[in-house]
């Protein structure tokens, strides 16, 4: 680790981004590229780590490189810090090494105090603005460093507006932002027991300080725990020379980006405000303007900034999110990075920019992120339904959501949490909401805009979200919205259209949308460079299909059980379970047959050339039967009723089998290849139904390519006799209709001692596949629903365990078991085809694991499917990427 904490911004570059944060690494390359760019030094996040290993102390050595590098921004700028005729004054922003707006804090302003401001009043000749620069740097400071609630100072702003009868901050005059620092200064003094500092290098060491501690707030935790980002970067500070947007009519400030963040098209977007500081834009406390009015107001700005934007963005080789400030008709870059997107405008901007000729197409594959694209398959609003629009806002994420209206995080967490969908509706959100919106189906905010903080995170998480709809009156102590005549209440449905800006009165139906051209474009050049499959698991003809069309390559698995829970077919479940003797029970399984047979048809016409998992029974068969405690209540109400029916008598029966086949831990008992042992006519059956549809699929012309599994094997002697039965089934099906196939026989791998001994499973096995949803269960020793329902997530907050190993393999155990299972099946039958069937075969880190142990496919619901492909390919790329 080094002991240089502190880089002037000349002394950096982009590729120092772990060092220097993504914002510090940034502002270092466009200083040396010649960008207007105001001077400044960042503090490496080295020493925010180092912050917190000293027990939160900043450490002598470090401030003395800070006063040092300080030196030298008044030697380069002519300024000096705490100068009360010529003074410098500096904005402090955090800077992690992945962007996380609005997450972490900033102080504007800093170097301002009761001298300081009456020095920038005389220097710039504008008392009214040098007022309003430090009234908002005590307000900024006093709620980041001293931890003083903003409402106390909104209060007072908006008491003085009501006081002069004025809508504005701009309204206010300086003798007006006198008598607010005067309240402010007592509110401090009030709240803190003491006076608000004066020395600027105090503030500054403060505000350093409260940057390193905003790494670890409730939000960015919250933030980094979605995102995925490790807790241990740490986040640089930046320092840097303020330039003032709010000096008067010839200055502004706007963030852009340099294509559209919500759909991709190649199109400067975004918002400025005129004689404003950034932070107004963001923060949603007043509406900006489109930046393409910037065009009519500063023509020339407007002819800068384009050409700016277009350099940025062929440098960096991708959209860039970029804050500018106009002082007095001069602009300046503050920062830039790549921009937040949706997933349809990531997709987009990669695939443009290999038509462009300004990336590959191997890098457009790894810049999209495979859980990104899951926003794609978000529903929309069914265009034939009439809507009653009650209000429109600006489009900020695209998507449609329906929803009851609450107006607190808090509230739409837990509402959330009981299983109720929920739109937040808010005047505007901060970084504390963040765990509401995660909650949401949706946002709708009445202030801010497309850049404001509802907007950047919600487009992150693809969720919908409406900004800046200024019909809405927000009522947040009634929790009432006015919008004209009209009046929602908390709890009433609304829905909103991302996409549109349109907020819709109740529930609307919503439909699946339709996939772009670049997103089918991107998952071609991911089938060219990946080496693994991608199955899908389907049950019915309907999913099957669903799966081809999103690009499956047969199906790896099916799930025989789904088939009886028709609603039709359960009465004949229970008839087969509940009969008395064998005929009884062969009548049952007499009408099953043609069921699923004409199923496996429907699925076999749907993958047509394509193989198909077929997975026997797996569950235990008092799933079919009603619950047993409800049983027990509805025969005691008629016992107490004195009921003596044929119905009682039946429910009686009823309830003698569904005791009888009771288990204490269904997961471990009678199911799967042991159901098959012991009633073997229930297996004999389903292979009878599948061998004759594959029959009657190839006399109509049909390839087909069946796959038989044996579920939950744990004993090669198990898989051996069930293997028997399948083959004498199959010869008597082709003796029967003089029509041969091929067919393989294999195993789910879902019990460890499966993986342990998987050598001896391989003589009896043509393939193996591993069932991880329950290999995870056994080799943990969890109940899934228990763990994730009382104990999990407090594992994973913990940091026990790094993920919720059901969502994520657990490489270092499950995935053991998985790669020696694979090596040992090789050894004993060479080329076994193996694959995954559990949902661990749609998520990406997990199909980075399956690409590096060799197996041959996975398999993941339909929708899953182009994220698999997509994971499949990148997994292929980054170990190109290794072995270079």
């Amino acid at each position: 680790m080094s002991t240089k904490k502190v880089y002037l911004f000349p002394e950096g570059s982009k590729d120092q981004k772990n060092l220097l944060g993504g914002k510090g690494a940034n502002l270092a390359e466009m200083t040396n590229a010649g960008l207007p760019v105001p001077a400044g030094f960042t503090i490496t996040t080295e020493a925010c780590l180092d912050y917190y290993r000293d027990g939160e102390l900043l450490s002598d050595v470090l401030m003395e490189q800070v006063y040092t590098a300080l030196d030298q921004l008044e030697q380069q700028t002519q300024k000096q810090f705490g100068n009360d005729v010529n003074p410098l004054l500096v904005s402090v922003r955090s800077g992690s090494v992945f962007s996380m707006p609005g997450m972490m804090d900033t102080i504007l302003n800093l170097g301002l105090n009761d001298k300081t401001v009456v020095g920038l009043a005389n220097l710039t000749r504008n008392p009214r603005f040098a007022y309003d620069s430090y009234r908002r740097f005590i307000q900024m400071f006093s709620n980041v460093v001293l931890g003083i609630d903003h409402y106390f100072f909104e209060e007072v702003i908006d008491g003085l507006k009501e006081k002069r009868g004025v809508s504005e901050d701009t309204a206010l005059s300086a003798e007006d932002w006198q008598e607010v620092i005067g309240r402010y200064l007592e509110i401090v003094q009030t709240k803190t027991n003491a006076p608000f500092p004066q020395d600027p290098k105090v503030q500054l060491s403060q505000a350093i300080e409260a940057v390193f501690r905003s790494w670890n707030n409730a939000r960015a935790k919250v933030y980094r725990k979605i995102n995925k980002i490790p807790d241990d970067l740490g986040t640089a500070v930046n320092v840097q020379l303020m330039v003032f947007g709010n000096l008067g009519d010839d200055s502004g400030t706007g963030v852009a980006f340099t294509r559209n963040p919500s759909t991709g098209e190649k199109e400067l977007y975004g918002e400025f405000l005129i004689n404003a500081q950034g932070e107004d834009v963001v923060a949603g406390v007043r509406t900006p303007k489109p930046i393409a009015d910037l065009k009519e107001q500063m023509p020339s700005i407007y002819k800068k900034f384009v050409e700016l934007s277009s350099l940025l963005e062929v440098h960096y080789g991708d959209m860039q999110d970029i804050e500018f400030t106009v002082e007095r008709g001069k602009l300046y870059i503050l920062q830039t990075r790549s921009g937040k997107r949706t997933a349809q405008a990531a997709v987009k901007i990669a695939v443009d920019l290999v038509s462009e000729g300004k990336i590959s197409k191997e890098e457009a594959l790894l810049r999209i992120d495979p859980d990104q694209m899951d926003q794609m398959l978000h529903p929309r609003i069914d265009p034939n339904v009439t809507l009653q629009v009650i209000a429109k806002g600006l489009p900020a994420s695209p998507g449609a959501a329906s929803g009851s209206v609450i107006f607190d995080a808090d509230e739409a967490e837990k509402m959330t949490e009981k299983g109720q969908k929920v739109i937040l509706v808010r005047p505007e959100t901060t970084p504390e909401d963040i765990h509401g919106i995660l909650a949401a189906q949706g946002i709708l905010t009445s202030r801010g805009g497309m850049t404001s903080h509802a907007a950047v995170v919600a487009r992150g998480m693809g969720k919908a979200c409406i900004c800046g709809c200024e019909q809405l009156k927000i009522d947040l102590r009634n929790e009432l919205v006015v919008i004209g005549n009209l009046t929602i209440a908390k709890g009433d449905h609304i829905t909103i259209d991302g996409s549109s800006g349109q907020v819709i009165q109740g529930t609307v139906p919503l439909i699946d949308p339709n996939l772009s051209t670049e997103f089918e474009q991107l998952l071609l050049w991911a089938d060219e460079v990946r080496r693994l499959k991608v199955r899908a698991n389907a049950d019915n003809p309907v999913d099957a299909k669903k799966a081809r069309e999103f690009g499956a390559e047969g199906i790896g698995l099916c799930r025989t059980e789904h088939m009886f829970m028709e609603p039709d077919r359960v009465p004949i479940v229970q008839q087969m379970i509940l009969a008395d003797n064998e005929e009884e029970q062969q009548s049952a399984l007499s009408k099953l047959l043609p069921m699923q047979k004409e199923d496996f048809k429907g699925i076999f016409a749907a993958m047509d050339g394509l193989p198909v998992n077929i997975r026997l029974l797996d569950p235990p068969l008092h799933e079919f039967l009603p619950n047993m405690e409800d049983l027990v209540v509805e025969l005691t109400k008629m016992q107490y009723e004195n009921t003596n029916t044929q119905e009682s008598v039946t429910t009686e029966a009823l309830l003698k089998k569904v005791r009888a086949l009771h288990e204490f831990n269904p997961m471990l008992g009678h199911r799967g290849c042991r159901l098959g042992m012991t009633n073997p006519e229930i297996y004999q059956m389903q292979v009878e139904a599948l061998f004759l549809a594959v029959v009657e699929s190839k006399q109509a012309g049909i390839t087909v390519s069946p796959e038989v599994m044996i579920p939950l094997v744990g004993h090669v002697q198990e898989l051996k006799a069930l293997r028997r039965m399948v083959i004498a089934v199959g010869e008597k099906i082709q003796e029967e209709t003089g029509v041969s196939f091929d067919y393989t026989i294999g195993t789910m791998i879902e019990i460890p001692r499966a993986a342990l001994t998987a050598e001896e499973i391989a003589e009896q096995a043509d393939f193996f596949s591993f069932g991880t949803n329950d290999l995870t269960q056994t080799t943990f020793g969890f109940s899934r629903d228990d763990a994730e329902g009382k104990f999990l997530h407090t594992y994973v907050d913990q940091k026990v365990l790094p993920e919720n190993p059901f969502i994520v393999l657990d490489q270092a155990g499950v995935g053991s078991l998985i790669k020696m299972a694979t090596v040992a099946g090789r050894k004993k039958k060479e080329g076994l085809k193996t694959g995954v069937c559990g949902e661990h075969g749609g998520e990406k880190n997990s199909i980075q694991f399956f690409h590096d142990t060799g197996l041959d496919y996975v398999s993941c619901s339909a929708f899953r499917v182009p994220i698999a492909r997509l994971s499949a390919a990148q997994a292929q790329l980054n170990n190109s990427v290794k072995k270079n």
